[in-house]
């Protein structure tokens, strides 16, 4: 894979896979998290590109998690938690005041590890969040958003004439794109998933692995696995992360095959984690 680098206006230089410069998305400086007297993360700093699939990986505990809840504020439902430093999205400081966590939220779509529809219909979850923000004046184009956020998630062949089912009928695989459809349906900019594939079987993950892989081409993703195989597979950059500390960030096939790094070296060889 050949790459091209090009440098942030804050002088940080971002990497960008397959010769396609995109532009930095996200963007934390010096980033410190505590709850209460335990320290989590330690001075994390990294440019996150658009239209590209950033995966965060290292041991359990590490401070991945605790990281990604940063870019849509879920710390700040945690009582404890404390968080100090500089996340922007397109320039735009998300832990400004004046900064609404709801508006926040739906520009940065959120997917957990397990799958957790509305106990509603499979229609009712996607129309959700566009009902609550009025982002649709009929129900014509309430059907619209519902059908194409199932389309972008690979599951409207699959539910189209079942709409008005519980969405917790469903698979697994198939919540966990329920729950994807529902984050796309408000027109997110951002979409975060965290190990969206550990509670799921191998043929439901390949979906969700390929379905990612469409979606970089036009939100920016990220996400936490436990998976180096998947890490390797879906994305382009790759963030080690280690004891709270990012210890080494940049382009996938870079940190697999030549980590600068021996704690790097060391996680993804199997020595330890």
């Amino acid at each position: 894979m050949a790459d091209d680098t090009n440098t942030s206006a804050n002088g940080r230089t971002v990497y960008h896979a397959n010769r396609h410069a995109h532009p930095v998305k996200v963007a934390a400086a010096g980033v410190d998290v505590s709850y209460g007297d335990k320290q989590a993360l330690h001075g994390v700093t990294l440019d996150i590109p658009d239209r590209a699939v950033t995966a965060f990986i290292g041991p359990s505990g590490c401070g991945k998690s605790t990281f990604l809840r940063c870019i849509n504020r879920m710390n700040d439902t945690i009582e404890t938690a404390r968080v100090s430093g500089s996340i922007t999205i397109d320039g735009e400081e998300v832990n400004d005041r004046g900064v609404d966590p709801v508006i926040l939220r739906a520009r940065v779509g959120m997917v957990f590890q397990k799958p957790n529809p509305f106990p509603k219909s499979i229609y009712d979850n996607v129309a959700y969040g566009p009902r609550i923000h009025g982002l649709s004046n009929s129900r014509d184009e309430l059907d619209s958003i519902v059908e194409n956020s199932l389309k972008k998630a690979g599951l409207w062949a699959e539910v189209s004439d079942r709409l008005h089912t519980p969405g917790t009928a469903l698979s697994g695989g198939q919540q966990q794109r329920l729950v994807i459809a529902r984050a796309i349906a408000v027109n997110p900019e951002v979409i975060l998933m965290d190990e969206p594939c550990s509670a799921l079987d191998p043929i439901a993950t390949a979906k969700i692995e390929e379905l990612i892989d469409e979606l970089r081409e036009n939100y920016c993703l990220i996400i936490v696995t436990h998976s180096m195989a998947q890490a390797a597979r879906v994305s382009q950059m790759t963030a080690f992360f280690h004891l709270g500390h990012l210890v080494e960030y940049g382009p996938t096939e870079e940190i697999f095959t030549n980590p600068t790094d021996r704690r790097t070296q060391d996680y993804i060889t199997g020595r330890f984690g």
